[in-house]
């Protein structure tokens, strides 16, 4: 795709001035990113399915460009950004996997990519954001505010800001996460009866419950997330939203957002189902489990809803179950560490 094929029309960047998303939106979506994101496959695995006692329809988004779900959203929103303002960039915080989705999308694009990670950041991901071109900017995820950092890039360059998760086009492109499940398992005859995602700020999780409402109504949405860092749960049983005391502590880095996106909460507060957690320790068996059985390479936030499924968290025996494994971006000493468990 060029870049005047990927110019929006006046009409398209109607439908993202508010804060509202359709699910007219995520088909919208899914045409846009057809060219550049990987469709990628729904698996089974025999020892996945008797262990559990259900259909387990894994859908292996580690597999997917820059090694996450998190291209398809931000090539969606960089998509959409007009063409007067592209030479003026974009500026994004990430702990990684947003980070290599913009800085992926930014280079299709041709357009400059300035991202906002911690300083702890898993090393294969600072590396392999600025492999794709974009300028790396780290702070100290404990002490300075990410996003304040990123208000002034973009106030001294004009570039657009590209939130992780709370932005309507960024939850569209990850909605097609939920599109193309949907899709697949009618492909093979099977009605989802329950579908688990890995849940930091809530965009991916928000856009497939809203694409399962409309393509399998049938099936309830859980959000999984790392068991001290629970703010969606809890937001999701009080009504409201609530954050997480503290930033850092859990080795699912992808997944540790301080609170819910204002956007995927209006979503997800009507269409999610119970929300579960999962300690480090059933994180990294996940991950162990998937290298060793599955031959996939997913890292510890990707392995989140996996961890769910391996263990327990849901009365799933006798059901179609849905599963995404949100990223692949691992350090080869965090793989070894799991693996040697």
């Amino acid at each position: 795709m060029n870049e005047t094929d990927a110019t929006p029309s006046d009409g398209e960047l109607a439908a993202y001035s508010g804060k509202a998303i359709s699910f007219a939106d995520i088909e919208a979506a899914a045409e846009r990113i057809r060219e550049e994101a990987l469709l990628t496959p729904v698996l089974r695995h025999p020892l996945l399915d008797e262990l559990t006692g259900a259909t387990v329809l894994i859908k292996p988004e580690n597999l997917q460009r820059s090694g996450s779900f998190k291209f398809r959203g931000a090539f969606n929103r960089l998509s959409l950004i007009p063409e007067n303002d592209r030479q003026k960039g974009v500026v994004a915080c990430s702990s990684g996997n947003h980070a290599q989705g913009v800085a992926a999308s930014a280079r299709l694009l041709g357009m400059p990519a300035t991202i906002v990670m911690p300083q702890n950041a898993p090393a294969i991901k600072l590396a392999r954001t600025r492999e794709f071109g974009a300028e790396v900017v780290t702070y100290d995820r404990e002490n300075e505010d990410r996003d304040a950092i990123a208000a002034r890039i973009g106030a001294e360059t004009g570039a657009t800001f590209v939130h992780p998760y709370n932005d309507p086009a960024v939850i569209a492109g990850q909605g097609t996460v939920g599109l193309e499940l949907a899709a697949q398992a009618t492909a093979l005859g099977l009605q989802l009866d329950d579908v688990l995602a890995c849940t930091g700020g809530g965009g991916l999780s928000s856009g497939i419950a809203l694409a399962l409402s409309h393509k399998a109504p049938s099936a309830t949405f859980h959000t999984v997330e790392p068991e001290l860092f629970d703010d969606y749960q809890r937001s999701l049983e009080a009504g409201v939203l609530l954050s997480n005391s503290r930033k850092t502590g859990s080795v699912c880095d992808a997944l540790l957002s301080e609170s819910p996106g204002e956007v995927g909460f209006s979503i997800l507060r009507q269409l999610a189902g119970k929300g579960v957690t999962v300690s480090d320790d059933e994180v990294l068996d996940a991950v162990a489990f998937a290298f060793r059985e599955l031959k996939l390479v997913v890292e510890p936030g990707g392995a989140a809803a996996l961890a769910a499924v391996l263990t327990g968290k849901l009365p799933l025996r006798g059901k179609v179950v849905g599963l995404v494994l949100t990223g692949g971006n691992i350090d080869i000493d965090m793989l070894l560490k799991a693996s040697s468990r």
